[in-house]
């Protein structure tokens, strides 16, 4: 990916990590392959597809108020898109349960995440 294909990545997976922090998960959604691999960083395991993604966030975020916010970018010898982030996540009483930085993977499809995995 030349420069300005990685910035254009970079600048789109920020305002997907902004619309996930304001739940909008239409925006994310559409952001995404209709058959899109994404890790159940909570519960464990990986869920698939719009449908199970959008049933997984909603019970997260019943639980719990997770925050996310990239803080740097990486492109992958593969070329995927490694992305560090600063991740709060509080309970629903705003009591800080967990304040780290991780690392988010994405693999893209045609320009749309088609899977991401989460590096301790």
């Amino acid at each position: 990916m030349d420069s300005a294909g990685s910035v254009a990545v970079h600048g789109q997976l920020t305002r997907l990590y902004a619309a996930f922090n304001r739940r909008d998960v239409p925006t994310v959604l559409t952001a995404m392959t209709a058959d899109v691999v994404w890790p159940n960083g909570w519960e464990g395991g990986v869920v698939h597809g719009h449908d199970e993604v959008s049933a997984y966030w909603k019970r997260q975020w019943s639980q719990l108020d997770p925050s996310v916010t990239p803080t740097a970018f990486h492109t992958e010898p593969d070329g995927r898109i490694a992305v560090t982030v600063h991740q709060v996540v509080r309970d629903k009483a705003g009591t800080v349960l967990a304040d780290h930085t991780v690392t988010h993977v994405y693999r893209f499809a045609n320009g749309l995440v088609a899977e991401m995995e989460i590096r301790d």
